[in-house]
């Protein structure tokens, strides 16, 4: 994909705090195909900073391990990559080249399938192109407080969370089903809110379902290792900031919405 080929210039203003934990995409044997892997997680529209030619800034990368590799940012919303180019811009006293170069940056959006297949396609490669995720900041605090409040001592989450309902800390992932068929499907939010939602409704009947907290990795890494027929109805559900954009792209036809389903599992 061109979108993803090493953009060679380097503006040397990416910061690696500003970084999240790197995806580097290392397999093992895999429970699910790679297809169905990377379908699950088309779903989830990520944002990379590009050129006006849609190759990504990058810088490169210097420890022993990833000699030659490249890592860039990929942004889990697309107001806060926006946010960051408006920042680049307005840093006074650069060269008018650079100057130029900034001004040229605009936030592409792939699914997160693409990056993922990317990543097996050139793990191999010694001059490969890494991804760091940066988190939505309001979603790694909603991840944080749900882990201080069932006791876990946590100071940071250097991940992407992933809210997902439980009937109760002991018992399995809620369902939801969609309005057109029979279908069951377990839904991994983005969202904390979103999440909340669910769990509002399943309080109702099941008083001690709570949401549980894990990451994109270890999400990827079970889909990767397990063999459990459950990981088939896995559904990954966008944030309300990705929905919206995702709904102003053209499409042929619309998903209708899924209810909870609070049946004991």
């Amino acid at each position: 994909m061109k979108a993803l080929v090493r953009w060679g210039a380097t503006l040397g203003l990416l910061g690696s705090t500003l970084l999240g934990s790197v995806f580097v995409g290392n397999l093992s044997v895999l429970a699910l195909s790679e297809e169905k892997i990377k379908e699950k997680l088309d779903a989830i529209p990520v944002y990379l900073i590009t050129n006006n030619q849609g190759l990504p800034l990058s810088r490169p990368l210097s420890d022993n391990q990833t000699t030659g590799a490249s890592v860039t940012g990929v942004y889990m919303s697309r107001e806060e990559a926006q946010s960051f180019i408006k920042e680049l811009q307005n840093v006074p006293g650069k060269d008018p080249k650079i100057q130029k170069m900034v001004n040229s940056l605009q936030v592409t959006a792939v699914p997160l399938g693409v990056i993922y297949q990317e990543l097996q396609q050139s793990k191999n490669q010694s001059e490969r192109l890494l991804f760091a995720f940066k988190p939505v900041d309001r979603e790694v605090q909603g991840a944080m407080e749900l882990l201080r409040q069932s006791g876990q001592k946590v100071t940071q989450f250097t991940s992407v969370p992933i809210f997902a309902v439980r009937f109760s800390p002991n018992q399995g992932y809620v369902p939801i089903q969609f309005k057109s068929d029979n279908e069951e499907f377990i839904p991994l939010f983005l969202s904390k809110r979103d999440a909340q939602g669910l769990l509002n409704q399943v309080r109702q009947q099941f008083p001690q379902a709570d949401i549980q907290v894990i990451d994109i990795d270890g999400v990827i890494k079970t889909l990767q290792d397990k063999d459990d027929p459950w990981l088939n109805q896995v559904v990954l559900v966008p944030s309300q900031e990705s929905r919206e954009y995702i709904n102003t792209l053209p499409r042929e036809g619309r998903n209708n919405s899924g209810t909870a389903r609070p049946q004991q599992r």
